[in-house]
């Protein structure tokens, strides 16, 4: 065996090791790569195909339409009305989480309470968090009932008389089922930003009451900035969370009454399963994609920009 047959015998184990040493790292992440794909990328990219066809599923040999069904979605009043709708119920939302979550998790970190009392506080804050949506959603259709309790003390005090629909009336149900959203979403925001507010130095406090700031000064000029990160990465999640209810919104209201709660995840669910038109709720799914993908650019881009 000549000299270079042996340096090529001994070098093949070290590039063997390399390769497989290069490769590792592709083995770690095949499983998840194959799970996103199968059950993320693969049904997007069904659903996308499908909004360019005839009604699919029900039709044996759909045809391609191309646009034809987005201008259809485009040109539907309900789906105006949609669109609406789940712009009012989730920046409404969106704004009372952030100013009942601040302002809860202010008092919980405040020194003029004691441990016990903010432990209770923390306590019975956080239960809303801790229902599922179908259990909120029975609950307060019990509550607000024609015969339950909110109108029994509504009638009690004299604040208000007779037995008020409050899911029924069109009046009151958009306003109902965004307070119901509210009340069951703002322990998200109290949490993150109390822990935001516990982590903000004591020394920048005292350095502001040094200079002379009140507590309003204080308010807008540390805490506010140091919470600034957490709010706007909270503020984009829930944009995108409460732009996509379903299971609040179907078990209380169903959309209704007369479309005044129907929001753009009811609309698409009632095109498949209500009319049986698939390629007309694959194209209202597609563009509520769209529209979340919008949301979820800015909030990658300002998760970067805050790394």
């Amino acid at each position: 065996m000549t000299s270079s047959s042996v340096d090529r015998t001994l070098r093949a184990p070290g590039r063997f090791s390399k390769a497989r040493r290069g490769s590792e790292p592709y083995a770690f992440i095949l499983p998840t790569a194959l799970l996103i794909t199968v059950l993320m990328i693969v049904p997007i990219v069904m659903v996308i195909g499908y909004s360019f066809s005839d009604n699919v599923i029900t039709n044996k040999h759909p045809e391609l339409v191309w646009l034809a069904n987005y201008a259809e979605v485009l040109g539907d009043p309900v789906f105006h009305t949609a669109v609406i709708n789940t712009v009012v119920f989730t920046v409404g939302s969106v704004a009372a989480h952030l100013v009942l979550g601040l302002a809860f998790a202010m008092m919980l970190n405040t020194q003029l309470l004691s441990r016990f009392t903010k432990a209770l506080f923390r306590t019975v804050y956080i239960l809303p968090w801790l229902f599922t949506a179908a259990v909120i959603a029975v609950l307060w259709r019990l509550l607000l009932s024609p015969n339950g309790v909110v109108n029994y003390l509504l009638d009690s005090t004299g604040i208000a008389s007779g037995q008020v629909e409050w899911l029924s009336n069109p009046d009151l149900a958009l306003g109902s089922v965004t307070f119901i959203n509210i009340w069951a979403g703002y322990p998200f925001f109290m949490i993150s930003l109390l822990a935001g507010l516990q982590g903000i130095p004591h020394d920048l406090y005292e350095a502001a009451t040094v200079d002379g700031a009140n507590g309003i000064q204080k308010f807008f000029s540390v805490t506010i900035p140091q919470l600034r990160p957490i709010i706007i990465s909270m503020l984009l999640l829930d944009l995108i969370w409460t732009s996509q209810q379903f299971a609040l919104i179907w078990m209380t209201t169903g959309g209704g009454p007369i479309n005044v709660t129907e929001m753009l995840s009811t609309y698409t669910y009632k095109l498949a399963f209500s009319r049986y038109e698939f390629a007309l709720a694959s194209t209202s799914a597609v563009l509520v994609l769209a529209l979340s993908m919008v949301l979820a650019v800015f909030y990658v881009r300002h998760q970067r920009a805050r790394d």
